[in-house]
């Protein structure tokens, strides 16, 4: 069940380059198709949901914001009403609301598995494959499959992303510390930085699937990479001895002061001011948060901050750490039903989905491409060289693996996402702990979900 989640440079080399990005032609209704041409130039709307609030994603917003313009020029009469929502609140209860009314957004930030399999099987997204093949896309994306449920294509990546430690590498040269090889260096470099007054991890766990970033990583060091992918067919235990050891290790870490008092209390913007203020010297988060170090300079004008990914149990194991394309936009079904929301639709992906906006992410954000892109591009917006860093750490990891919650039932998430919270307080065990999850996994599992 692994998925191939890969960004890798020699994959993208693959003779692409920005010529193949053509994608066909957007039809406006201007001529040709059953609709009169005055109908399409009729005022219509089309509501449209994202994440992207917030300073941290002011980019991001802006890119959108741009997309939607080019997407209303393509289209007569089109207005995109866009409805900005946090991303835990649309995933986890707005999103869900909707769909269980039958009443999604026309298009919507969603997360590809296992949330779109669930709402395909209902019948509420958009088979988009055949747009794809209209607009000469489906090839341009290095993969696709937690977008794919039953053969069919029901949303796109929005880009790709590797978790991992940042690093202050001007504290490392002070100090004369190296990046560690394995869990036990790390644990030492941890012990150092504790010594020395500062907070080893900046960590904000607030939001569970913060923690669970970590913890995820020690268990797929521990009970091995492709072990997530066997709960949900029964083949894997929550409470297998390895998970126990692995979520145990994250609960000392708290015990020892790895992390800063009071992290059930901080949000997840916040736990990067620790690594920014030099409160703290390393965080470990995905490769979209790199555009927060984007002006942190040192003295010789480079980037302040390193990334290595998370050290092996055994020095040569081998490293492993979550690679991943699973957010992106979705689109409701019922668009079906609407030729001229049908058209902005078609609009909107050649837009959004294009050699540019994938280029302008990467070099203002540090996001991973989706798409296909020549090591040319990727070489000349690599905006600076924490993000070539990120590119070459992801070439050398060996196990790829997808995060466990693109792999297990929604109500498996929560449980383990109120689980962690107990364990980082101290007031459940992680046998415990796991025995709670593994019974709403067996749960899910006889449900059929």
């Amino acid at each position: 069940m692994m998925l191939s989640l890969i960004f890798v440079a020699s994959v993208l080399v693959a003779g692409c380059g920005k010529g193949d990005n053509s994608g066909g032609t957007v039809s406006t209704g201007t001529n040709g198709g059953n609709t009169p041409q005055e109908s399409k130039s009729d005022p219509f709307e089309l509501k449209m949901r994202h994440i992207e609030i917030g300073e941290p994603n002011k980019n991001r917003l802006a890119r959108l914001e741009a997309v939607k313009k080019k997407a209303e020029e393509l289209v007569p009469g089109l207005t995109i009403k866009l409805d900005g929502v946090d991303s835990e609140v649309n995933r986890k209860d707005k999103l869900r609301s909707e769909m269980a009314a039958g009443n999604p957004p026309d298009i919507f930030d969603a997360f590809g598995s296992p949330d779109i399999g669930v709402y395909a099987k209902e019948g509420l997204v958009l088979d988009i494959g055949p747009i794809l093949d209209e607009l000469n896309l489906k090839e341009r994306f290095i993969n696709l499959d937690p977008w794919t449920y039953d053969g069919k294509i029901y949303g796109l990546p929005k880009g790709g992303s590797i978790e991992g430690y940042f690093y202050n590498k001007e504290y490392f040269a002070e100090k004369g510390l190296e990046v560690p090889k394995t869990l036990a260096e790390l644990e030492a470099l941890a012990e150092k930085v504790k010594a020395d007054g500062k907070v080893p991890f900046a960590q904000g766990s607030k939001d569970a699937w913060v923690p669970l970033m970590t913890t995820n990583n020690l268990w797929s060091y521990y009970a091995g990479a492709d072990f997530t992918a066997g709960f949900k067919t029964g083949d894997s235990k929550w409470n297998d001895p390895k998970m126990v050891e692995a979520v145990s290790k994250h609960q000392e870490w708290v015990k020892k002061g790895y992390f800063k008092k009071g992290e059930l209390g901080i949000d997840y913007n916040s736990q990067r001011n620790q690594l920014l203020t030099d409160e703290a010297v390393m965080m470990y988060d995905g490769s979209w948060a790199s555009s927060v170090f984007n002006d942190a300079l040192g003295a010789d004008g480079k980037s302040k901050f390193g990334f290595f990914v998370m050290p092996p149990v055994n020095e040569g194991d081998g490293l492993s750490t979550m690679v991943d394309s699973n957010n992106g936009y979705a689109f409701s079904a019922k668009v079906a039903d609407d030729p001229k929301k049908l058209e902005a639709v078609k609009a909107f992906i050649t837009s959004f989905f294009s050699d540019e906006v994938q280029l302008q992410s990467l070099k203002e954000d540090g996001l991973l491409p989706s798409m296909i892109l020549s090591e040319e591009d990727l070489q000349a917006n690599a905006a600076n060289d924490l993000i070539k860093e990120i590119i070459l750490r992801m070439n050398e990891v060996e196990y790829k693996w997808p995060a466990f919650d693109a792999l297990v039932q929604a109500e498996v998430n929560t449980e383990l996402s109120s689980g962690i919270h107990r364990v980082i307080e101290g007031v459940q065990n992680p046998k415990d702990m796991l025995d709670a999850v593994q019974k709403v996994q067996e749960e899910a599992n006889a449900a059929g979900e």
